[in-house]
């Protein structure tokens, strides 16, 4: 298949196994999912019963006083342990790389059907400055939330988005499905397909 560079008449030839593959809801959102689950720190901690601070000694006699208790440090009274308390632990998912690639050129694939992956011959800026890149991509219409990928991102580029709340920079080493799902529009380079064609494929 082809893809059509915006602002030129030429095309670029793909790989249909890449950008035409069939959309598997189930598999993106399941490796969506791990992706996200892989970056939360899982050190929530809570206090059982047993490791609350405070005497174990029976709070008062057993008859005579209203409703019968031992401790102050069960869960049912204010400062006492957590019944089923949060411990420190990982949301790792186990994902394929089999599956990981097939769920990155799904993604990729529907962007290209609903017309949101749009491909340049090169994006860039000569130099830090915030105003340059809102300008450039003034140009493409590309969204409130752009997501520019390119072959090696420059740090002109990189620093120039940094003030953009909604705007994303990726190099094809940094390219995660997260971001390509959120994204309104991808704007890709030319050398950038060709690399994620090599790494999909």
């Amino acid at each position: 298949m082809e893809l059509t560079i915006t602002n030129s008449n030429e095309k670029l030839s793909v790989s249909d196994d890449v950008f035409g593959r069939d959309f598997s809801q189930d598999l993106v959102h399941q490796v969506v999912v791990a992706y996200r689950n892989a970056g939360r720190s899982g050190t929530k901690a809570q206090k059982t019963r047993s490791e609350v601070r405070g005497t174990t000694k029976k709070s008062k006699k057993q008859k005579g006083g209203g409703a019968r208790h031992g401790a102050l440090t069960a869960p049912i009274f204010v400062g006492g342990g957590v019944t089923f308390a949060a411990k420190p632990r990982s949301f790792a998912q186990k994902v394929n790389r089999k599956m990981y690639r097939a769920a990155m050129s799904a993604i990729l694939s529907e962007l290209n059907r609903q017309g949101r992956l749009k491909v340049v011959d090169a994006f860039d800026v000569d130099a830090t400055k915030t105003s340059a890149l809102v300008t450039k991509l003034k140009a493409f219409d590309l969204g409130k939330r752009p997501l520019i990928v390119t072959e090696e991102a420059s740090e002109h580029l990189y620093l120039s988005a940094r003030n953009l709340p909604y705007v994303q920079v990726r190099d094809v080493q940094g390219l995660d499905p997260v971001s390509l799902v959120g994204a309104d529009t991808v704007l890709i380079t030319t050398d950038a397909v060709k690399k994620i064609e090599e790494w999909l494929a």
